[in-house]
């Protein structure tokens, strides 16, 4: 845009740490750039997603915020952004560097594979030991995966496991038609 060169680089991000570490990958990458800027959006299971973003020496909200407004509008999380400027001496304004800021990251983003996230909940789940094999298959038919087991209890059964949240009323009823109504599923902890 008039002189000025972005490259926007989109990452998944698993959490601020680690986006820290890929912000500096990025700034060593292309080291000799004026202006490394990103957002970033994280999922937080328990309510709104964490947003950061920085500006990184423009004018103060013309890139950071427009970079994440491209990942709201994108409807993306676990997502972090780096737009790298490279000025070309034109000066292009504070709504002409924060369009260049929006549409660098919303190209990116554009192209970027897609992963659809679904919430899972753990579960402790306790069948008669003689159902073990049989709830097991129940478990993985809704999606579930189990994750530990232990056989202190005499005659019982007790799976750790996590299930896809919209799966478990399933999951209840199923069970408890298994076993009769002796099974038993709780949240684990």
């Amino acid at each position: 845009m008039r002189g000025s060169r972005f490259i926007a680089t989109a990452i998944h991000a698993g959490d601020e740490e680690s986006t820290r570490q890929r912000v500096e990958e990025v700034r060593r990458e292309f080291h000799d750039a004026t202006h490394h800027c990103f957002a970033l959006r994280l999922a937080d299971p328990g309510g709104e997603p964490l947003e950061r973003s920085q500006d990184d020496g423009e004018p103060a909200g013309t890139a950071g915020l427009p970079i994440l407004q491209a990942i709201r509008s994108a409807g993306l999380l676990d997502t972090l952004v780096v737009v790298t400027r490279y000025f070309g001496g034109t000066k292009l304004g504070r709504g002409g560097l924060a369009r260049a800021y929006r549409e660098a990251a919303g190209m990116a983003l554009a192209g970027a594979p897609r992963t659809t996230r679904v919430a899972c909940s753990p579960l402790r789940v306790m069948v008669p030991v003689e159902r073990d094999g049989e709830s097991r298959h129940v478990i993985a038919r809704h999606g579930g995966k189990v994750t530990g087991a232990a056989y202190t209890e005499p005659g019982w059964s007790v799976l750790t496991v996590t299930v896809p949240n919209a799966a478990i009323p399933a999951l209840q009823d199923d069970l408890r038609d298994l076993t009769r109504g002796a099974g038993r599923v709780q949240p684990a902890g």
